[in-house]
C-alpha cells in the first residue's frame, strides 16, 4: 500500500474519508455523541491525526502483538461509546458491522490514494494490495472472516453501505464544522479552510457530498483538479524517503508507546 505511507495521502484525504466513514448514521452520532473527549477530531484535530497516523502506521506495517496492543487500546475508548435508553439513534462502537464499514471507508481511501497518487496501477497490484486491507477490520472488532474476500465482494459490499448512508442534522452540522475546519483557531482556520475544504469536498464521492449539504460548484471542482494535479505530481517528484518520513516517526513513536506504555489514543 505504497501511497498509504506518503504523507499527502492521509493528509489530503483523511477529512473526507472520516466523512464517509461517519455518512453511516449510527457510526455518526457515535462519534458526534462520544464522551471520549480527547479523541474528538473537532476539540482535538492534532491529537487526532497522531491517533489516526498512528493506527494506519500499524495497521499496516505493524506485527501481530503491536496490532493487538492498538487494538486494546481503542477498545478502552470504545467501550465507552454507545446509546442510550430511548435514544432516537442506536450505536455500539463494539459493534462489528459497523467497525465493518469503518474498515472499509479506509480500504476505499486506500484505494483513491492509490489511483490519484500512482495512475495506472494493474488490477493484480491493486489485489496484492486489496490482501493486506483486511487488517484495518481486525485492529479495530472486525472478526477474521467478515472482510469481503476478494475486490469484486467487496465492491458489491461498499455499493449496498453506499445506499445505506444518511446524516441527521447532528452528524450533518459535526461533519460540516469539520469539513469548514470549525475547530482550528481563527487565525489558522482562515489560511487552511479554502485550500483543506476544497480537498474534502473533492475527495468525496458525489453521494456523500451531497448528503452533507455544502455547496460544490464547477469552479470548486476545477480548483480541486489542479490541487490534485499538483500534490500528485510533487509527491512522484519527490524522494521516497522524505515522503514516506512522516508515517515512519508515527511508526517510531507508536511502537515507542506501547513499548513504554504509554497512551497512544
Amino acid at each position: 500500500m505504497l501511497a498509504s505511507l506518503d504523507a499527502v495521502a492521509p493528509l489530503a484525504l483523511g477529512n473526507a474519508n472520516v466523512i464517509m466513514q461517519l455518512a453511516l448514521l449510527p457510526v455518526g452520532r457515535g462519534v458526534a455523541e462520544s464522551p471520549v473527549e480527547s479523541g474528538r477530531v473537532d476539540k482535538h484535530p492534532i491529537k487526532r491525526l497522531r491517533t489516526t497516523m498512528s493506527f494506519l502506521a500499524i495497521a499496516m506495517l505493524g506485527t501481530d502483538e503491536e496490532r493487538r496492543g492498538l487494538r486494546q487500546e481503542i477498545d478502552g475508548q470504545h467501550r465507552q461509546v454507545r446509546s442510550g435508553p430511548g435514544d432516537p439513534v442506536a450505536y455500539n462502537a463494539f459493534d462489528p458491522e459497523l467497525q465493518l464499514w469503518v474498515a472499509a471507508c479506509l480500504w476505499r481511501g486506500t484505494e483513491d490514494a492509490l489511483n490519484w497518487l500512482y495512475p495506472g496501477l494493474s488490477d493484480e497490484q491493486l489485489d496484492a494490495c486489496y490482501a493486506w486491507a483486511e487488517r484495518f477490520g481486525t485492529t479495530l472488532q472486525v472478526r477474521p472472516g467478515m472482510w469481503p474476500a476478494d475486490r469484486d465482494t467487496f465492491e458489491a459490499y461498499w455499493q449496498d453501505g453506499v445506499a445505506r448512508i444518511r446524516m441527521d442534522d447532528v452528524t450533518r452540522r459535526y461533519l460540516q464544522n469539520l469539513t469548514l475546519m470549525r475547530g482550528l483557531p481563527a487565525p489558522v482556520r482562515g489560511i487552511a479552510n479554502r485550500t483543506m475544504s476544497t480537498l474534502t469536498l473533492g475527495f468525496l464521492p458525489e453521494r456523500f457530498r451531497d448528503e452533507l449539504g455544502l455547496p460544490w460548484t464547477p469552479s470548486d471542482q476545477a480548483r480541486f483538479d489542479r490541487m490534485a494535479r499538483i500534490l500528485a505530481a510533487v509527491n512522484r517528484a519527490s524522494p521516497r524517503f522524505l515522503r514516506q518520513a512522516p508515517m515512519k516517526v508515527y511508526l517510531w513513536d507508536v511502537r515507542r508507546r506501547l513499548r513504554t506504555g504509554r497512551p497512544v489514543v
